[in-house]
């Protein structure tokens, strides 16, 4: 089987639940590392999204190897910190799940764009997704720097060459975001069955 981008992402998520169907922490994790160096293809336009997502990785990852038979179930680093009435603080794992779930929606999004929106420059693919995701969660600041980022989104036909390695990369990405959207959705309902999905950026 010829590999694109997507190929290691791909693989991680067959190992994302276990056997009782729970969210594990460290595959997930992994899976949203497996997105890092697709982000990073987008140069410039993305640095944003990559160092955000970046930070909640580390953030999360390091909670879980502070104790990973404890938070081995990615859900259980947030139940402890709701418990603790810490969930809401800006350097809460909590936080950096929902931001990090945020961000990979926006991604989920944007990979929809290039498939269903052939015609579409990749400046295009990128201001709609922003719009249908992350946008009603940032302020006025973070929204603009994006908009401005946006604009330096790479050439589309050259991203897709070279995420699309020997493989292909159209079937990958539909592959990816039917497999990944569902795990996203299930975080947010989880972070809104404890009142925390709602957060706005400060």
């Amino acid at each position: 089987m010829e590999a694109t981008a997507f190929t290691p992402a791909l693989e991680g998520m067959k190992h994302v639940k276990s056997e009782n169907g729970e969210m594990l922490a460290k595959p997930f994790l992994d899976v949203c590392k497996q997105i890092l160096p697709i982000i990073d293809k987008f140069g410039a336009a993305m640095a944003l999204v990559k160092s955000d997502v970046g930070g909640n990785i580390t953030r999360l990852e390091n909670k879980y190897l502070s104790n990973p038979s404890e938070f081995n179930h990615l859900y259980s680093m947030v139940q402890v910190e709701v418990e603790a009435k810490t969930a809401k603080g800006s350097s809460s794992c909590t936080n950096g799940l929902l931001w990090l779930t945020r961000a990979m929606d926006f991604l989920v999004e944007l990979f929809r764009n290039l498939l269903e929106h052939p015609d579409w420059t990749m400046s295009q693919c990128c201001s709609d997704s922003y719009g249908k995701t992350l946008k009603k969660w940032h302020g006025w600041l973070a929204s603009s720097s994006f908009t401005v980022a946006m604009k330096l989104a790479p050439d589309r036909k050259k991203f897709m060459d070279v995420i699309g390695g020997a493989g292909d990369v159209n079937v990958d990405i539909e592959k990816f975001c039917t497999t990944f959207f569902p795990l996203l959705q299930e975080n947010h309902k989880f972070l809104a069955s404890v009142g925390m999905d709602d957060l706005k950026a400060s």
